[in-house]
């Protein structure tokens, strides 16, 4: 098996706890993207246009700060990458840890957590941010899909 991590992004929770099962399911390493400044429920207010996270999606060329340091993708063959899904892609935070790594030779693997939403264009935007990668189109999961259901999707990269 190829020697993978689980990054995730996670608002409230959610995301996190896949991610977890997920590593555990494939025997991967873990980092978690946090925010240097961390969102306040009234930030992840989608109803609220004047919101920190309405915002940041409005904006294409946001880059939430993260907490350094990234982590040394080069040790890895298939970096799967989770978050929530904002505005039918993935959070711009996701974009900022895309641009602060190098992914050259890697396989990326985005899945998403969301109550209905797809996945949208989310692999296509992160395939912009690393040209020298392999970004798979990835995949919105349940949030409660068990360790089993878990491995067997990551197989498919692995």
């Amino acid at each position: 098996m190829k020697k993978s991590l689980v990054t995730y992004f996670s608002a409230s929770g959610v995301t996190a706890k896949l991610a977890k099962r997920l590593a555990n399911a494939i025997q991967a390493d873990t980092y978690e993207i946090r925010p240097q400044r961390p969102y306040t429920n009234a930030d992840l207010n989608w109803m609220d246009k004047n919101s920190r996270s309405t915002l940041e999606m409005k904006d294409p060329a946001c880059r939430p700060a993260i907490t350094l340091p990234v982590p040394d993708v080069q040790k890895y063959d298939v970096v799967f990458v989770g978050f929530p899904v904002w505005w039918y892609r993935e959070p711009s935070i996701i974009d900022t840890f895309m641009e602060a790594c190098d992914f050259t030779g890697k396989k990326v693997v985005p899945f998403a957590t969301s109550g209905t939403s797809g996945i949208g264009d989310s692999g296509k935007n992160m395939q912009k941010l690393a040209s020298s990668a392999i970004v798979e189109t990835g995949k919105r999961l349940d949030a409660n899909l068990s360790e089993t259901a878990l491995s067997d999707w990551a197989k498919i990269y692995l």
